[in-house]
């Protein structure tokens, strides 16, 4: 079942950009790998998924939505959140609201497929795979503090992945988004 691996080390890396407490959503979360995690750092969290069994996995976590992203309703209309956590999971139709899902002073979290991923395995489509700097441009509005796209090995795979804050409006100083090497 998807989402019963380890948390991606993408994740768990820029997880800490997270405000504490803060209410963290895992978009087509699966089994809960990253609910879990983030969980486990103190966030509250809600996780969408279109498969029951997958979220009956998470039992307990916190607040589980069953739903079909794609084609039907965004499920959680009008509300914002600390994180938004996105891994291996495309439908560019909801990059927008996404994007606005994320409360003034949270963060994107985002890492999936990229073009070229096609020459090693799945997905190959072209509508899974991102084009280069499609996720920088669809943060215009977010300050970006971390991008890669890239091929990575074991299991050979080609990603883009973006970290991007929604500043707080107003603020007196410029903030600051600590930059970590690797995961803690």
């Amino acid at each position: 079942m998807h989402g019963t691996e380890a948390p991606s080390e993408w994740v768990r890396r820029w997880s800490h950009l997270i405000e504490p407490g803060s209410v963290a959503l895992d978009v087509a979360c699966g089994a809960g790998r990253h609910l879990r995690w983030l969980h486990g750092l103190g966030h509250r969290v809600v996780g969408v998924d279109r498969s029951a069994e997958a979220l009956d996995a998470c039992e307990g976590l916190g607040e589980m939505l069953l739903a079909d992203i794609e084609h039907g309703p965004w499920p959680l209309a009008g509300r914002t959140f600390g994180a938004v956590v996105v891994t291996n999971y495309l439908w560019r139709p909801l990059l927008p609201t996404l994007v606005g899902s994320v409360a003034p002073g949270g963060v994107l979290i985002y890492e999936t497929f990229a073009q070229g991923n096609e020459t090693v395995g799945r997905p190959a489509r072209p509508e899974f795979l991102l084009a280069p700097g499609e996720l920088i441009a669809a943060c215009a509005g977010l300050r970006v503090v971390a991008y890669e796209h890239g091929f990575q090995q074991n299991p050979d795979r080609f990603v883009q992945r973006i970290t991007a804050v929604r500043e707080l409006p107003g603020a007196a100083a410029p903030s600051r988004h600590l930059l970590r090497v690797s995961p803690s």
